[in-house]
Formats: C-alpha cells, structure tokens, sequence
C-alpha cells in the first residue's frame, strides 16, 4: 500500500476546486472496488492524493425531467436495480445491474466509476450507449456533455482530464417495447464479461424494425455503438434468418475493429449466438 493523502469532499465545488490544483497526482474515490484493487497492486504508487466523491449529493440522483432520465455518476449498481425510475425508463441498465458482479460490489460499485475506469469489460457502457446517454463532465471552469462512448480512448485509458469529475449520465427515455442487456462470461455467477450486448427495438404495424440499438462491450478495446447492424436490420422483418445474418455481420464487425487474435475462433460464432438469444424474441411467427 502507497501513502497518500486523504480528502473527503465536502460538495462539488470543493472537489472541483481540489482538482483544479491537485489532479494528475489525485486518484477519485466513488465506490472503490476498483481503487483498492489499483492500490494494492501498486498501480497507484506515484499518485499523492486520495479523493473521496462519495458523499456528494449531486452525484446520488435519480431524476427524470424534461423528457430524459438522470442518474448521478455516484449511483450504485444496487440503486440502479432497485429504481423504479429507471427500470421504467432504460430497463436495459436494470437489467445489467442485476448480473453485475456480486451483491457486495453492486452494493459500493458506482455506474460513474464503472464507466470512468474505462474496462473493456465496463458493463454499464453497453445499456447506456444505445440510450445515447451523455455524460455531463465537470471541471472548476466549465461544464459539458459528452457521448459515454467516447469516454474511453483504449483499454483501461480515459480520456477524461485530471482535474475532471463525471457528475451524471443523461439518457434518452426508452419508448420501444423490446429491451434486453445480456453477457457471456467464464462463469454464470461474478464473472468478468467475455462480451455484452444491449439492445433496444421497436416494430411498426406492419411488423418490420422501425426502431433499434445495439451496443456491443467486453469483446473489443472500447465498447461501440454498432449502427452497420441497425441500419442492416432496420425496416426488415425479425425472422430466425434476418437474425442470424445479423449476429454474423455483428461478428465480422467484431473482428474489423479487433483483428484476428486466437480468441476469435470462439468469440466469433458466440457473438452471434449471443445476438439471436437476445432477438429471437422478437422473431415472427
């Protein structure tokens, strides 16, 4: 264990404040299930200051106003599963909730630091991408939003500054009746994602995809919104066919952005199968 400094803040400003000043050698605290894994490894041996951000109210909302659900970025995964607010709104991230880790992390961990820490495996970024979610990023001069997706530059590597701190995820509402976030990974149970897919879709009278997002997490160094398989679905009917040739362009868009690695000769056919379990509830008669 390193020696660092201690700060719990008090409200937004005072972290803001302490950050302007202290960032590249200050480590934010949230839930910690990350932090302390970081320190007992060492990897936070050249930082001089623990920042504690749990405490602060403007982190720990829930809130649903003018037509888009916020969650603060000190939201635990526990809360999550619990809302009524957002099981109604973005029951995909409900969803993810109830498989994330085990009872004790979901109990500390936080949707801001799971999506801060920039984990290829961050299953909170999935559910939060196909509901466009931005991020509203703080420093002491300015605030802004931003695409969640962007957020991670490459694996474990945020593109947030030093001296910023994520206050809230703003999403757009889900509308369409069909939502489902699910995982693969080396167990059923606290198991780190092998890969994770959210999708969200809607049909018209007619029964053709009207409506549909796809984010895909774990299996590539960031997540991504997949829009080559929205727009190859869109206006087709869900047949067990139309499915099936979708998960397998999911997975060739898989290995484009990934490469041909040794892992591909299971990750292939199980991103597609991954992707017809979630659809083939939608599939027509």
């Amino acid at each position: 264990m390193t020696d660092m400094n201690y700060i719990r803040a008090r409200d937004l400003d005072h972290a803001l404040n302490f950050l302007s000043q202290n960032g590249p050698d200050t480590e934010i605290l949230a839930g910690g299930t990350d932090v302390m894994v970081d320190l007992r490894a060492g990897e936070l041996d050249r930082k001089k200051n623990l920042l504690d951000i749990s405490r602060i109210d403007e982190l720990n909302r829930i809130d649903f106003e003018d037509g888009k659900l916020s969650i603060g970025a000190g939201v635990t995964l526990a809360r999550i599963s619990t809302s009524d607010l957002i099981r109604q709104h973005a029951p995909a991230l409900t969803a993810c909730s109830n498989t994330f880790a085990g009872k004790q992390i979901r109990n500390k961990a936080t949707i801001g630091g799971n999506v801060a820490h920039a984990s290829p495996c961050g299953d909170t970024v999935p559910p939060l991408v196909i509901h466009d979610a931005r991020a509203l990023v703080a420093t002491r001069t300015q605030q802004r939003l931003v695409p969640v997706e962007t957020i991670a530059s490459g694996p474990y590597q945020s593109a947030l500054p030093p001296d910023a701190v994520i206050v809230k995820f703003v999403l757009t509402p889900c509308t369409a009746p069909f939502s489902d976030f699910q995982k693969i990974g080396r167990r059923k149970e606290v198991a780190i994602s092998r890969m994770s897919l959210a999708v969200m879709a809607d049909t018209d009278a007619a029964g053709r995809i009207s409506f549909i997002r796809v984010g895909l997490g774990a299996c590539t160094p960031t997540p991504h919104r997949m829009d080559g398989i929205e727009d190859f679905l869109m206006h087709k009917v869900p047949t067990r066919q139309s499915i099936w040739d979708a998960g397998k362009l999911l997975s060739q868009k898989m290995i484009e952005i990934t490469g041909r690695r040794s892992s591909i000769i299971y990750k292939e056919p199980a991103v597609q199968g991954l992707f017809m379990r979630i659809l083939y509830p939608m599939v027509s008669s």
